[in-house]
């Protein structure tokens, strides 16, 4: 036994402190004879195992020995090695409660109480030892190759509830756990399935009983990279236990990357393996037939993931029906948004909300919102009560990220937006480029290289997307590699958006929005068909004309945006003969309605309509000024506050509009008139040049003579109503009414309408 341990076993009030303890001191003397209410004596091991003592009462070290019938010898380490017999542990403990007598637990009983033999515990490495003067259970936890990793020392038998929560375990000093059985994963490769347990005694059981096993050290520690020793691996059944840990278990599980191969396993009557195996003793029932019976029994992920999903659309179709249904749910979201108390910032917001819907599409880059505008013009505001109408499943927001959080975060951001209250939040270059790495390849792989106890090893970092990005800015520009990668959505910062705002402010008698059907779209949307076809794509690329390289970007961006209104549509939108849904001119009219100048703006075809206020009114003033006008001019001139004026100002002069003749610091500017100002371009065609086109109505109208997709009901996977089939009519087309669809299509009828005669719908 350690001098340490021998002399805590006389004190009493022991506790741990730091890296030791405390205890009351045992002089008789101690506090002037009245003795040591208060643990007052501080008690650590030095290096060479010696023990340090010290009264904060003045107590010398010889008279606390004595006091404990030790004598000062008896606090150092015998010179043999061997302080007085016993084993322990060579790493220095961590905090924790000393047991009271009695407790402790060692292979013979642990064995006793599992009803396990000894030797074969000892065989999987389980070792006596004693922790704090009390007799242990040292676990080794091996790798694949059965070198220890980590280890964890069983303390007690039974589960006692102390200050703390179960005191059973402990792991050893610097230990990083790993799954339980790493060295016995072949006999499960070879088998084919593997059962995960909570816990290293369950895996002891089934081990001994012939099952393949692995065990997770707690409820909540299983790590999405310890997936990775599973492979190869068909079938994964996880063994819940009946209890909250169980289901938080299962829940570990059921969102790493195992899912597809996991099974979930129910023991009627029993909560683990342990107690099945010892029922059997008591009761005579077969335990492997009741293990049997469970693995068949067992229920897979993906059947569990189905029901769930078909519940949750069932429940979601109940609440979003009426708004799946709207004509412009576009327009619907603004009329809500504007009650949420956002005035003045209708087209900011339908953008923003159309942008965070391109998620759900099947698409390597999603469109990424920047907004722009003055301090104090509302940027955060409207996308924070936009980010309201999403589940929070649907983004992951931040105010600022360290450079190399985005690689290491374990958050999972596929299919979902990081949102950054300011662009100043991308705090540097790499950081910069790790983002637009995963916006333009739709996933990040960074390979780094970490310390381990094998010294440096590479490790491949990999993030799966699409992921989205929100940013909001007082800039008028970001630095160019991002800008061509995000769409402006700017924040109107006029007089009248001021007024606006304020009679918002004022109202008091708004009623609040219901925000639940909103989000219950959004589970909608997600559980059925998310294929768009855009039959008009290439009738509309031919008619932009190609005076920009970054117009590349922004068709992708333009087509996704489409694809996404057409998805909120889905309620009311055709099909093809793929089970696509069918993008409508509608849905570029409403999209091109919300981005054209922006797209003609970007190719600098035409200028924002604030930089051309901005210039003609310094047209104006420097008729009146040989040497230039001030920006406080130019701000008395449009009726704005200085800093707007400012922005409006520095937004004309990158573009070469103004010219500022100052060239002194500190000196106001004199701005004089530049390169004159372009002609408006519009870049986007009107939707009605679309519609001349008659082959573009050809391939619309193929998806007219398709049997409806198979998620036509809610309990197929849907994604109409469980009615929508009956109520709107619908039926496949008979060849002869599908080549009448094409006959009055060639004479120049919209096809909705050629469908509608055939069908005696008009």
């Amino acid at each position: 036994m350690r001098p340490v341990d021998r002399l805590l076993e006389r004190l009493e009030g022991v506790r741990s402190y730091g890296d030791g303890y405390v205890a009351r001191c045992p002089c008789p003397n101690h506090g002037e004879g009245r003795g040591d209410f208060n643990p007052s004596l501080s008690v650590s091991e030095g290096d060479d195992r010696r023990v340090l003592l010290h009264c904060f009462a003045g107590c010398e070290a010889k008279d606390i020995a004595h006091a404990l019938n030790l004598q000062l010898a008896d606090l150092f380490e015998q010179r043999n090695g061997h302080g007085g017999g016993g084993s322990y542990p060579s790493e220095k403990r961590r905090y924790v409660d000393r047991p009271d007598e009695g407790q402790g637990c060692t292979v013979a009983t642990y064995a006793e109480v599992k009803e396990l033999p000894a030797e074969f515990l000892k065989g999987l490495g389980l070792s006596d030892m004693h922790y704090q003067g009390q007799p242990a259970v040292r676990i080794p936890y091996a790798d694949a190759e059965g070198i220890e990793r980590a280890v964890r020392f069983r303390l007690a038998l039974e589960k006692s509830e102390l200050e703390g929560g179960d005191n059973r375990f402990k792991w050893k000093k610097g230990a990083k756990p790993v799954l339980y059985g790493l060295w016995r994963l072949e006999q499960s490769r070879k088998a084919g399935y593997v059962l995960i347990v909570e816990g290293e005694s369950d895996c002891h059981t089934l081990w001994h009983r012939g099952y393949p096993a692995v065990g997770v050290p707690g409820a909540n520690t299983f790590r999405n990279e310890w997936a990775a020793d599973l492979e190869g691996i068909n079938r994964i059944y996880a063994v819940v236990e009946p209890d909250q840990g169980g289901e938080a278990f299962w829940e570990r599980l059921a969102s790493s990357p195992l899912r597809e191969r996991l099974y979930r396993v129910k023991l009627d009557g029993m909560k683990d393996v342990s107690e099945l195996h010892l029922a059997e003793s008591e009761a005579g029932e077969s335990f492997e037939e009741r293990v049997q019976a469970a693995l068949k029994g067992a229920v897979s992920w993906l059947d569990i993931a189905e029901g769930e999903a078909q519940e949750r659309m069932r429940e979601a179709w109940a609440t979003c029906e009426e708004l799946a249904h709207e004509e412009e749910i576009l327009d619907r979201f603004a009329e809500d948004l504007k009650a949420c108390g956002v005035a003045g910032a209708a087209r900011a917001g339908k953008l923003i909300y159309l942008a965070i819907n391109t998620r759900h599409l099947d698409a390597k880059q999603l469109v990424n919102p920047v907004v722009k505008g003055p301090s104090s013009a509302g940027k955060s505001y409207v996308v924070e009560k936009t980010l309201d109408f999403f589940p929070e499943d649907a983004y992951y927001m931040l105010t600022a990220m360290s450079e190399r959080a985005l690689a290491y975060s374990e958050e999972p951001l596929d299919h979902k937006f990081l949102v950054l209250a300011e662009a100043a939040g991308m705090s540097g270059d790499f950081q910069t480029y790790l983002i637009r790495s995963l916006l333009s390849e739709g996933r990040l792989r960074y390979e780094t290289v970490e310390k381990t106890k094998d010294g440096l090893k590479p490790r491949l970092i990999e993030r799966e997307g699409p992921t989205g990005l929100i940013v909001t800015t007082s800039r008028t520009r970001l630095h160019s590699e991002n800008e061509t990668r995000m769409l402006t959505v700017p924040v109107n910062d006029s007089r009248e958006h001021t007024r606006e705002i304020l009679a918002t402010l004022a109202d008091e008698d708004g009623e609040p929005v219901d925000l639940r059907r909103w989000r219950a779209l959004q589970v909608w949307v997600a559980g059925g068909e998310r294929r768009v076809s855009v039959p008009y794509a290439k009738a509309l690329a031919g008619e932009i004309p190609p005076v920009a390289v970054r117009l590349r970007r922004d068709f992708t961006a333009l087509l996704n945006l489409i694809r996404a209104h057409a998805l909120l549509h889905r309620a009311t939108r055709e099909r093809d003969h793929k089970g696509r849904i069918v993008a409508t001119l509608d849905d570029y009219a409403a999209v091109r309605e919300l981005v054209s100048d922006l797209v003609s703006e970007g190719v600098e075809a035409t200028v924002p309509p604030v930089v051309r206020e901005t210039v003609e009114a310094v047209e104006r003033l420097v008729e009146d000024s040989e040497s230039g006008v001030t920006i406080r001019s130019v701000s008395e001139e449009l009726e704005l506050d200085y800093a707007p004026t400012h922005r409006r100002v520095k937004m004309a002069e990158e573009a070469g509009y103004l010219r500022n003749l100052e060239d002194r610091k500190g000196k106001a500017a004199r701005l004089v008139t530049g390169d004159p100002l372009p002609e408006d371009h519009q870049i986007l065609p009107e939707a009605e040049k679309l519609s001349d086109n008659e082959s573009n109505y050809l391939a619309y109208s193929e998806g007219y003579n398709t049997p409806p997709p198979p998620d036509h009901h809610v309990d197929q996977g849907q994604d109409q109503g469980p009615d929508q089939g009956r109520d709107r009519g619908k039926r496949r087309l008979t060849d002869e009414e599908a080549r009448q669809v094409q006959r009055l299509v060639a004479e120049g009828m919209a096809p909705r309408l050629a469908r509608a005669e055939v069908l005696g719908e008009t």
